[in-house]
């Protein structure tokens, strides 16, 4: 089975199991428990970060059930609580894997930009008071696009992994208050977003240089950075689509 999962994360350490943590991943296989009977492990197109969001996280998993992929959507969304909800669900041939398969994963991180905190926008937006220039950040954004080797913004990458990746889109909008930050690749190193981002928000602040993420990525001494590489907080992060080749061709005839 593969299902869609939208999520506000804010009440969850990310996504991945985890020891006497609650987890996005965790609310999922006890609400598969309820309904089949089974002790279910489900996996991910990505691992989100504790308190990041998702509108369309991609998990899979193998069940022996013979509840139909509508009866899976409806039936887990009356299990699960209320901030977790299957939004879509499919019966899949069984080599369908939706990390390995997956091409792309699309985020995005929202920024409100404005001298006072917001009241309703708490979960889902950064905010920043200083004021940003997204066009500026717009152009630094540009040197993350294309093939590099991104371990300089993921501090803690395994050694024995590769740590490239296929960059197709960093783009920065920003209108009125709201500031918002599409990020779209092949894959993303943990926390990899949020600290690219963090840079971007300096820049837009006029801290630093514009091209101080090149030189990052190129493996220059970057005097700003020295002692300290700025992480944005989780909750303006979202999940908001996982992409597949070939998808539909995976998905069982009934």
């Amino acid at each position: 089975m593969a299902l869609v999962v939208e999520y506000e994360g804010g009440n969850y350490a990310g996504f991945q199991r985890q020891v006497r943590q609650p987890t996005i991943q965790w609310a999922i296989e006890a609400a598969l428990n309820r309904l089949t009977g089974e002790g279910i492990r489900i996996r991910a197109a990505s691992r989100t970060d504790a308190g990041a969001h998702a509108l369309g996280q991609v998990v899979d998993f193998l069940t022996g059930s013979r509840h139909s992929a509508d009866t899976f959507r409806k039936a887990l969304n009356y299990y699960l609580p209320p901030d977790i909800r299957v939004q879509q669900a499919w019966a899949m041939e069984p080599d369908f894997h939706s990390r390995r398969d997956a091409e792309r994963r699309i985020y995005r991180y929202q920024i409100l930009n404005r001298p006072q905190a917001p009241a309703l926008r708490r979960r889902e937006w950064a905010w920043i008071r200083e004021p940003l220039t997204a066009e500026r950040m717009n152009r630094a954004a540009q040197d993350l696009v294309g093939v590099h080797d991104f371990r300089p913004l993921a501090r803690g990458h395994p050694p024995d992994k590769s740590a490239v990746r296929q960059v197709y889109r960093w783009v920065v909008e920003g209108s009125g208050a709201e500031v918002v930050i599409h990020c779209e690749a092949n894959g993303f190193l943990r926390q990899q977003i949020r600290r690219a981002n963090a840079i971007l928000v300096e820049i837009g602040k006029g801290h630093w240089p514009v091209d101080t993420l090149r030189r990052i990525l190129a493996g220059e001494a970057v005097p700003e950075t020295a002692g300290r590489m700025p992480l944005l907080p989780a909750g303006g992060l979202c999940l908001v689509e996982v992409t597949y080749p070939d998808f539909w061709s995976k998905v069982k005839r009934v």
